[in-house]
């Protein structure tokens, strides 16, 4: 089953665990770049970053080229933000919708702190009506590395894998 890795990293986890997925499964990946980039640093980036989830914002991105009709599973990568998913997937997902539709659907987030099963529950209500097949949830695996954070990423990798056969 060929699967493209889609995800949004601003400090770097989400990112992280998206290239070992790829690397242990040999799916493709598609990095969201928003034009006007949030911050990275300071209050700025939890106000600026927060406020903008909460509103359901839809930054614009920069240009991708990816036919997602050349994928049967696509796996979406996101930060939790205020509880929720971060916008630029949010904008991925509304421009994709009817390309999206029919495919696999797995969901990883990664978090510093809590959230995450709820910015997985309200990431399924916008991709809704379909259901999400597979989810992890990741805490700092970049920020704050450890073996048995790797080794959940492999497991993850692994279970997905072995459902694709």
């Amino acid at each position: 089953m060929r699967t493209l890795v889609v995800y949004y990293s601003l400090e770097g986890n989400t990112q992280y665990v998206a290239d070992k997925i790829c690397g242990r499964i040999g799916a493709d990946s598609l990095r969201l770049i928003p034009v006007k980039h949030y911050s990275d640093k300071g209050v700025r980036k939890f106000l600026w970053g927060g406020m903008s989830a909460v509103m359901k914002e839809k930054p614009e991105l920069q240009d991708h080229d990816v036919d997602l009709s050349a994928y049967e599973c696509v796996m979406i990568g996101f930060p939790v933000w205020a509880g929720t998913f971060a916008p630029p997937v949010r904008t991925f997902v509304e421009e994709n919708r009817e390309a999206l539709s029919g495919k696999d659907i797995v969901v990883f987030t990664c978090q510093a702190g809590n959230g995450a099963e709820k910015a997985i529950a309200k990431f399924e209500k916008l991709i809704e009506p379909q259901r999400i097949k597979m989810s992890a949830i990741f805490v700092d695996p970049k920020s704050k590395p450890s073996i048995e954070k790797d080794k959940e990423i492999d497991a993850f990798a692994d279970k997905l894998e072995k459902s694709m056969i």
